[in-house]
């Protein structure tokens, strides 16, 4: 794991991404790691040199019309930078079919689904992963990344 801090005042994230991305990402050695960024929140400029060089984007989202607004802009962050993508649904079961029916309109597969459950959230406030609430999902995460694996070498 690493991180990037920005004293108060530095106004630019963009150099710490990329130097993380040097230490994160080698560019030399056995092929087949997987590495994980995690990208803020929104389409800014942090989130597109996050992104920049991906296999493949995750995009996590609400189905709530502030969920399919962001959604949209993610997905075209990831069209506009050709990177193939997926969405994982979390707290579904709230908010209207909107994402579901943008997902179908451009293809965007939905890999996981995550209800919208107070013991998950429970959880998730007393700082345990969704696997320990619900240990059930660990294949369905599994199965997830398997499914983006394939999505990326084919």
């Amino acid at each position: 794991f690493a991180r990037g801090v920005l004293d108060v005042g530095e106004p630019l994230a963009t150099p710490a991404i990329r130097q993380l991305k040097k230490w994160a990402i080698p560019t030399d050695g056995p092929e087949g790691g997987v590495v994980i960024l995690d990208a803020p929140p929104g389409t800014s400029c942090p989130v597109v040199e996050a992104v920049r060089g991906a296999d493949y984007l995750l995009l996590v989202t609400e189905p709530t019309p502030f969920g399919l607004h962001d959604l949209r802009l993610a997905a075209g962050v990831a069209r506009e930078l050709g990177i193939p993508a997926g969405v994982i649904i979390n707290q579904d079961g709230i908010g209207d079919a909107g994402v579901d029916e943008f997902c179908a309109s451009v293809g965007l597969p939905i890999l996981l689904r995550i209800p919208f459950e107070r013991a998950i959230a429970e959880g998730i406030a007393q700082g345990q992963t969704l696997v320990e609430v619900r240990p059930e999902y660990r294949p369905r995460f599994r199965a997830m990344v398997a499914e983006i694996i394939r999505q990326v070498r084919s």
